[in-house]
């Protein structure tokens, strides 16, 4: 890929306002064209001419759906995947699925062909960008929190990110949501992005195993979730360029073909075991430079994508264990002043090494324990007293790595400038609209409460249908990629 293709495929990333993707194409194919089969009932069937398209048996009537463009039906798996990945049908049902782990497609990083701001990698990971001195740039602490937004932890937040806090520019420190739909308020992520913080995606459901799902579950999940944001929060497909993996367990290739084709600038899902120095964000053109903690991980490349990933915390002793998520290290005996001194030797290790950024990550079982949000307050105030210490969202610290700047520099660098709006979420109504709703999930019932300033929907906003009309499998989301999928394959792909 040239340089001109990197800009193309960056500029799109940047601007691309994505709507959805098309899962279901039916066709008024008849019985004598295909058969579903009598013995196995309803369920996907591969189509016997080309693995772009499988058929859905539906009480015995055949209807055709077509992959997604790039995309092809492993008849094992049951779903649309990489061409490489899948296992074209029809298969006899005796045939055992593959469990070998997929091929290792991606290639080491090449500093020869990788050039910022379209790509970036280095041998191990732990490289500053543009070869730059650590003393002469700044130390990004990035904040993030996990799931659902609500008046459990609300207050929590804004004592963080209400403006007591300043950056050496004087705008005050920001930090990174990603959002999970259930008992989330959406009038407070309104008020949150109005703010400046950024919002991101994890899923709707949180379900367990969805590392494990096909493109559609993926789909369903993260773009369903930005569609409930876009619905009930104003905030714009535009805006929303990040996503999260429910458990920090990404979905392989799957979800990165998700961030891909749906226009995310980034994922930030994959851990980094304990290492003494920190690894950088990289883009996904090479192999990522570290261990995959999770072992689901991509493993082929996907050009411009890039992830920021979670470096392990923990200090020389050990103390308080090794975790991604701050809350997930045992530090619950402590007081806020050691909760402040472990933290200052955990970001010792990134601030006195290669200034890699620092990111602390959250769940809201932090801040309900009273001498560790303490102690975060405590280390917040004292690192915003370091002159070259800064406080920014995921996206901001992206910008900056596109386009290193030293510290004599930052003054002046517009993407970390609160003096123009860096969001255009509007500001939210002082009294939101307070929505008891109906939800069904399986065989229960039950009512479930949302708060947002729009109207309240006909139905608890779930998965298939996020603007809540009360019509399961609603949304229909349209595809658009790179190379937009021709309406009949050629020949040579209709032909296995």
């Amino acid at each position: 890929m040239n340089k001109f293709q990197r800009k193309t495929l960056f500029d799109h990333r940047i601007a691309i306002v994505v709507l959805a993707l098309v899962f279901t194409t039916t066709s008024a194919q008849s019985k004598e064209d295909f058969e579903c089969p009598t013995d196995a009932g309803n369920g996907n069937f591969a189509d016997p001419v080309t693995c772009r398209r499988f058929y859905q048996c539906v009480d015995g009537y055949p209807y055709l759906n077509r992959c997604p463009s790039g995309l092809y039906f492993d008849d094992i798996q049951k779903f649309c995947t990489f061409k490489d990945e899948a296992r074209c049908g029809p298969i006899a049902t005796t045939v055992s699925p593959a469990t070998e782990a997929p091929l290792d497609l991606a290639l080491k990083c090449d500093l020869s062909e990788c050039e910022l701001p379209y790509c970036y990698c280095s041998k191990d990971g732990t490289f500053i960008p543009k070869d730059l001195a650590a003393e002469d740039i700044p130390q990004m602490i990035l904040l993030t929190f996990d799931g659902a937004v609500n008046h459990n932890n609300y207050d929590h937040y804004m004592r963080v990110l209400d403006g007591r806090y300043a950056n050496p520019n004087g705008c005050p420190i920001r930090g990174t949501f990603f959002i999970s739909h259930e008992y989330s308020n959406y009038q407070q992520i309104q008020n949150l992005s109005h703010a400046g913080n950024e919002i991101a995606v994890e899923t709707i459901s949180l379900q367990q195993g969805l590392q494990d799902k096909g493109y559609e579950e993926w789909v369903g999940e993260m773009i369903g979730m930005r569609e409930i944001l876009r619905y009930f929060s104003n905030v714009s497909n535009s805006e929303v360029n990040g996503m999260r993996a429910p458990f920090l367990k990404p979905g392989r290739n799957t979800q990165y073909k998700v961030v891909e084709d749906f226009g995310f600038i980034y994922d930030s899902s994959i851990v980094v075991p304990s290492n003494k120095i920190p690894v950088w964000p990289y883009t996904l053109d090479y192999k990522i430079p570290h261990e995959c903690k999770s072992g689901t991980c991509p493993s082929r490349q996907f050009p411009g994508v890039w992830e920021v990933p979670l470096n392990t915390h923990y200090v020389e002793s050990f103390e308080g264990g090794v975790c991604p998520y701050l809350d997930q290290c045992v530090l619950h005996n402590h007081d806020a002043d050691e909760v402040l001194e472990w933290l200052q030797e955990d970001f010792s290790r990134y601030y006195e090494q290669n200034k890699a950024p620092y990111m602390m990550a959250f769940h809201t079982n932090w801040f309900q324990i009273k001498e560790l949000e303490q102690g975060l307050h405590k280390f917040i105030e004292w690192a915003s007293q370091l002159p070259d210490v800064w406080f920014v969202t995921t996206t901001q610290a992206l910008q900056w790595m596109t386009d290193p700047k030293r510290n004599k520099e930052l003054a002046a660098f517009e993407a970390w400038d609160c003096r123009k709006p860096q969001t255009n979420t509007q500001r939210p109504c002082n009294l939101g609209n307070k929505c008891a709703l109906s939800f069904k999930l399986g065989n229960i019932t039950d009512t479930r409460y949302m708060e947002t300033c729009q109207d309240c929907p006909n139905k608890y906003p779930w998965l298939g249908d996020s603007e809540g009309s009360g019509i399961p499998g609603r949304d229909n989301y349209i595809y658009q990629s790179k190379e937009p999928a021709p309406n009949e394959e050629s020949e040579s792909e209709t032909t296995k």
